[in-house]
């Protein structure tokens, strides 16, 4: 008679034990999937900046975001110096056309060639700023700190990847950030996604390569 009692009890408690609900595995395996896509991240800042992966790392440590990272990293490269120099100005509070002004450097050096007659957010506001300037006038090129970091990552996305900088735009748009547009541009080029037929197929070889001139494709730019 006691063994008969029993059984209903271990059901009972066995269909309220606290077991975890879909919901958290989803979460568990996105957070797993992010860290991956921020490693990988991490990794192509230092190759193409041509740092040790651990000295990106420790720049994120001491508060820098990472999207905010490869900035550090290319002011750095510009300016001529240590990219702890630039890591200290930023983390005073100077913004980072602030931190580009100091070192005589102008906004012309975040401008990065598109084939898009009409370019729109978050990009169309930095690029209607470059539009309405010549050349020769672009000092007077106000960026916000939206404008540096979306504009440094364009550059690095496409030159270090050899990718056309259109498409970024267009992943950007759609709300992806650039450890998520990494990851995908790197499964792209092994094959794993479909091209985008939007752009057609990257650049050109003569237009491909780090710090090379992305203007001598067809079609106009700004």
């Amino acid at each position: 008679m006691h063994y008969l009692l029993t059984i209903p009890i271990i059901v009972i408690m066995f269909l309220f034990a606290p077991f975890p609900s879909l919901a958290t595995t989803q979460w568990n395996l996105g957070v797993s999937i992010g860290n991956e896509g921020l490693r990988g991240f991490h990794f192509s800042v230092g190759e193409y900046y041509r740092v040790p992966e651990t000295e990106v790392v420790v720049v994120r440590k001491r508060g820098i975001p990472d999207e905010e990272l490869p900035v550090v990293f290319y002011l750095a490269t510009r300016a001529r110096v240590a990219p702890g120099a630039i890591l200290g100005l930023r983390l005073k509070g100077l913004s980072w056309m602030d931190i580009t002004l100091r070192y005589g450097l102008g906004p012309e050096i975040f401008y990065v060639p598109v084939r898009e007659a009409k370019v729109g957010p978050p990009y169309g506001k930095a690029y209607g700023y470059y539009k309405k300037h010549p050349k020769n006038a672009w000092k007077k090129v106000i960026l916000h700190d939206d404008d540096v970091v979306n504009l440094v990552n364009l550059k690095f996305m496409s030159e270090y990847h050899g990718y056309a900088p259109e498409k970024v735009m267009q992943m950007r748009s759609e709300g992806k950030n650039f450890w998520a547009i990494n990851e995908h541009i790197k499964e792209e080029k092994n094959g794993k996604h479909g091209k985008n037929k939007d752009f057609g197929s990257d650049r050109d070889d003569e237009d491909k390569g780090r710090g090379k001139d992305k203007g001598k494709g067809k079609g106009k730019k700004w």
